[in-house]
């Protein structure tokens, strides 16, 4: 009878309890959206711009505010501004020939481009091209040009020659150029064959119909490669359809192969065509700055002489511990060694931009190290390969090398870490080729933004703070500044009821190594309210959580799910880049860590702070990366962990691109116990250890991250009997493209049931919306 009463009594309890449960509603998703950044836009006016440079030192911007939009002219040398045309004039113009009803605040193009002489102005609206006539107010129609056949080979992955003059592209293999006046085309090259063809690009993870080149200055020789990957394991995806599925196949080395893929060096002669081999062994497909060899945009770490006579070029090893510098005589192939550097981990030359330079003229090489612990710039001799001199020194680290002075003798970059306030805020200096005379440029607290005109004289400095709107200047290459062009504007913004991200410090889990991030709260906060926090997670190591340090009305969902009722919280870890050598190296050989323990302890700080936060129910998400650290967190802390969404995750790092894992793990190899050092750290070996909500999700053509990462996982689950969540995106890559507010509205839903415990609204439809002043 006591047992019956006590059941009915707690059955009682629980039902009332469930009868209480929040139940959230449409409109409180909607509420929630508003914060996306495609809704938060539209209520930002003088946002930074990115300058269109023309003649004379001038340029052009598009000026989005509250009434619509403007074309601004800027002046550099005085800094005056001015309107490059009338807009009520060519808005009247405009609606005389289409019919349509235009105002001079919303012209239906976002950008132009002067012509005849700065005549007219030309620009695609209504998708039809128009010139404006700036003499006589009229606009016309510019009729569509058909190219010839032989014109259309090539188009859309050509490369133009310095000259303007020439294009080259890849056809069956081989590299042919173009005559741009005539489209007549020319075979460069005759022996060209699948999987070892000229040019060609594959990184596994990227991997494009692009010709992969450096063209001379003079626009007379051409800097390649024949890519060699005819022994290189395959990749297989297949397309979900009716039908007969489409088998997709292409080159994907793994760490531990035997065969990678490598690059045989060669310069091509353009006006008569010959290939000159360069004299040195094939070499590994690897860069100083990443794990791609166009991952700046075009051939990297190759630098040519300015007749062309010399190609300066630097050989990766597989482990991306060797550096060394060669230079290549470009008629006869031969190559002479000028110096190497060895480094204990891995060597990368910069962040965001390869930061050697061949200064030819002097014999001279402009060297990045971080070898005395902080990334700094040398100066080398390049005929006997012995170090000048030290030119940077001191705990910043140089970024982007953006700009070489050799008649000066002086080196414009961009650093992080001088600025006291945040290390990862980035300066922008001048120093002389000696290390003398080192000048910050960009004195303002914040992030800078630095945009040099073409001339080198002049550059556009947008600088802000994660909760700080940008301001936007511009200044001489002295530093002295010329006009303040425009201020951000937010106040449209903030009466929408926005806020931004609160700045925070935490310590690593070491207990004294300073981490930054960012913390974001409901709007309307109740401070007697205990809310559940998500750790938005993206490890690295070659980027983190945050991002851009640089102000962001929307960054991502983070906003939105702290409307939903939670605190989103985002930790720079340990082992992130832009800070010392030793910082980043922090997890070399260990991928696994992920930063988990330093998210940990910065979560358990911040809740003796902001007393709101409930780390009793803690959530993790994150993508790619982000989705590999999501499951490690719910496998290696479940205690701590309580509900994870893991996508796209490269969970078996044997099951992603070689240079990944080698960069970072070092190469694969076998252990005194028999196992492989990269079994430690796969996340499917932990899966046993699952006590939370996990949801596992990844597109079934992820030909970056493989689907068979998350596969294993699943697998591995089953085997344990746990339980899980699981959604697949059939014929979707590593971003998920139109499935994203599928995904985005899933993992508000598994949130809020599963951390907040409460009840979403009904399959809610997110409508991603574009800001009405871009609209035709």
């Amino acid at each position: 009878m006591n047992k019956l009463l006590i059941t009915l009594v707690t059955g009682s309890c629980f039902l009332a309890a469930h009868s209480q449960q929040q139940v959230l509603t449409a409109k409180d998703y909607a509420q929630a959206e508003s914060f996306m950044g495609y809704n938060t836009a539209q209520y930002i006016d003088h946002s930074p711009f990115r300058p269109n440079w023309i003649s004379g030192d001038r340029f052009w911007f598009r000026d989005l505010n509250a009434n619509g939009s403007e074309f601004i002219l800027v002046n550099a040398t005085t800094g005056k501004l001015s309107a490059p045309f009338d807009p009520i004039k060519l808005a009247a113009a405009l609606s005389a020939v289409t019919g349509k009803t235009y105002a001079a605040s919303h012209l239906p193009f976002q950008s132009f481009s002067f012509i005849n002489n700065e005549q007219s102005v030309s620009f695609l609206a209504s998708g039809k091209q128009w010139e404006y006539s700036l003499t006589d107010n009229t606009c016309k129609e510019i009729p569509k040009k058909t190219a010839p056949p032989s014109d259309r080979r090539g188009m859309g992955n050509e490369v133009l020659s310095p000259d303007g003059k020439r294009a080259v592209f890849i056809k069956d293999y081989n590299l042919w150029v173009k005559d741009i006046a005539s489209g007549q085309l020319k075979q460069l090259t005759t022996d060209g064959i699948k999987d070892f063809g000229y040019a060609t690009d594959n990184a596994g993870w990227k991997h494009s119909d692009a010709a992969i080149v450096l063209w001379s200055p003079d626009s007379r020789k051409i800097a390649t490669f024949k890519q060699d990957q005819r022994k290189a394991g395959d990749m297989y995806l297949v397309t979900t359809n009716v039908g007969h599925p489409e088998l997709k196949a292409w080159k994907y080395p793994l760490p531990g192969d035997k065969d990678i893929i490598t690059i045989q060096r060669v310069i091509i002669n353009v006006d008569t065509p010959s290939v000159i081999t360069l004299q040195v062994p094939p070499d590994p497909h690897r860069a100083t700055l990443s794990d791609d060899i166009s991952s700046g945009g075009t051939f990297d770490d190759v630098d040519w002489k300015a007749d062309g006579s010399e190609l300066a070029f630097v050989s990766t090893s597989r482990d991306h511990k060797q550096e060394k510098v060669r230079i290549a005589n470009a008629l006869t192939g031969a190559v002479r060694e000028v110096f190497e550097e060895t480094v204990a981990t891995q060597f990368e030359s910069g962040q965001g931009s390869i930061n050697w330079r061949y200064l030819a003229a002097s014999n001279e090489l402009i060297w990045f190290s971080e070898r005395d612990n902080y990334g700094h710039l040398y100066l080398y001799d390049a005929n006997t390969g012995k170090l000048k001199n030290q030119i940077t020194k001191g705990d910043f680290t140089i970024t982007r090398l953006l700009k070489v002075d050799e008649k000066k003798r002086q080196l414009y970059f961009l650093a992080d870490g001088s600025q006291t306030v945040n290390p990862y805020f980035t300066s922008f200096y001048k120093v002389d080729f000696d290390g003398r005379h080192l000048t910050l440029l960009t004195p303002e607290t914040g992030n800078h933004q630095v945009s040099l005109s073409p001339s080198g004289s002049y550059f556009i400095d947008s600088y802000s703070q994660p909760d700080v709107a940008p301001v936007t200047v511009l200044r001489n290459m002295e530093g002295k500044l010329i006009s303040t062009v425009q201020k951000t504007d937010i106040s449209r913004l903030v009466a929408t009821g926005w806020k931004p991200a609160i700045p925070i410090t935490v310590k690593a889990h070491d207990g004294q190594t300073d981490l930054y991030g960012l913390l974001f709260t409901p709007t309307h906060a109740d401070p007697n309210v205990k809310y559940p926090v998500i750790d938005y997670i993206y490890p690295g190591p070659q980027g983190g959580s945050v991002g851009s340090w640089s102000f962001v009305a929307s960054r991502g969902d983070n906003q939105s799910l702290a409307e939903l009722g939670f605190i989103v919280v985002e930790i720079e870890g340990s082992s992130n880049p832009l800070r010392s050598k030793s910082f980043h190296d922090m997890s070399y050989g260990n991928m696994a860590e992920n930063t988990l323990p330093d998210q940990i302890a910065g979560i358990r700080q911040l809740a003796k702070q902001y007393t709101y936060m409930d780390t009793s129910r803690v959530g993790i998400w994150g993508h790619s990366g982000g989705g590999f650290a999501t499951a490690a967190a719910m496998f290696r802390y479940p205690d701590f962990f309580k509900v994870g969404i893991s996508e796209s995750g490269n969970h078996e790092n044997r099951n992603y691109e070689d240079d990944w894992g080698e960069r970072y793990n070092g190469l694969e190899y076998i252990q005194a116990d028999g196992k492989s050092n990269y079994e430690s750290q796969a996340n499917q070996v932990y899966a046993k250890n699952l006590k939370g909500k996990l949801l596992l999700a990844h597109g079934l053509m992820d030909d970056n991250v493989p689907p068979g990462n998350t596969m294993l996982v699943v697998d591995a689950l089953i085997k344990a009997n746990k339980n899980f969540d699981l959604v697949v995106f059939p014929n979707s890559p590593h971003g998920y493209g139109k499935y994203s507010p599928y995904m985005m509205r899933r993992r508000w839903d598994y949130f809020i049931q599963n951390l907040k415990g409460a009840t979403p609204p009904q399959e809610y439809e997110l409508k991603m919306t574009t800001d009405p002043r871009n609209a035709d």
